[in-house]
């Protein structure tokens, strides 16, 4: 004989367990565009990474702001869905978009490996990589020769393929320190340091922050210039195109521009 209070819990574990495998399906957020639910509220996991990136993305007194989340939370809405910010270390974002368990993050498509298994918006803001040079200094800068036996303060981990070879052969000395605002200190404040190398939008920000205007010119040469991305999973392009169509429209009608002026 079976247990009558056995079978009256058996109701309830089925419908625990198919409220948690609801929560578990809906982990890919994306993916609901093409749902046919009409109660689903349609949100997109955007990685804001745990740092942020002054002025794409910036955390300061519980508010998110910068360039990248004015843009993507200004066209989400008008595509009705709702940005939700997550903070996910650089290693593990790509696994995770791949999996659905965020949706976007900012990215150059030159800085990803395997840039084919993914989706890519077109370009936001363009990344220029200039050199920041002391007011007071003569350093001109057009091709990699103009600074041999230089050297160049940069952020940790990042990579620039025009120097690479010289930096390899000791033409060109490199200092790396662990925070973007430090290249200026240190070029500022160390001993025998020349430049610093930072995305040009990126510098004129920290510059202005650290009470630093005026300390520093840039050359007119870039090291590098790419455009920066919504980077998504490969099964988006609706919303990728939808998203370009609105983008395009911002640059036209100013409201994009509007955006830059704010964090120049």
């Amino acid at each position: 004989m079976r247990n009558a209070s056995s079978s009256r819990r058996l109701p309830i574990i089925l419908a625990s367990l198919t409220l948690a495998f609801s929560v578990l399906s809906g982990t890919g957020v994306l993916a609901t565009e093409n749902a046919a639910t009409q109660n689903t509220e349609r949100v997109v996991r955007f990685n804001v990474s745990p740092n942020g990136y002054p002025p794409y993305l910036i955390y300061e007194n519980g508010k998110h702001s910068g360039i990248m989340w004015e843009v993507v939370t200004a066209i989400a809405e008008r595509l009705d869905y709702v940005v939700i910010p997550e903070q996910i270390p650089r290693k593990r974002v790509d696994q995770m978009i791949k999996e659905g368990y965020i949706d976007a993050t900012t990215r150059a498509r030159e800085w990803t490996d395997n840039p084919e298994e993914f989706a890519f918006t077109d370009p936001i803001v363009d990344i220029e990589e200039v050199l920041f040079v002391p007011e007071d200094s003569d350093l001109e800068f057009e091709v990699p020769e103009d600074l041999f036996s230089h050297t160049l303060v940069t952020p940790l981990g990042y990579h620039y393929p025009t120097l690479e070879p010289h930096f390899q052969a000791g033409e060109i000395r490199r200092f790396d320190v662990s925070r973007d605002k430090d290249v200026f200190h240190y070029v500022l404040h160390g001993d025998d340091m020349d430049a610093a190398v930072a995305d040009r939008l990126v510098g004129k920000w920290i510059l202005r922050n650290e009470d630093m205007q005026g300390k520093f010119r840039t050359t007119s040469a870039m090291l590098s210039q790419y455009g920066f991305r919504l980077m998504l999973r490969k099964d988006c392009t609706d919303f990728v195109e939808s998203f370009n169509r609105e983008l395009e429209a911002m640059k036209k009608n100013g409201e994009l521009e509007e955006i830059l002026s704010h964090y120049r």
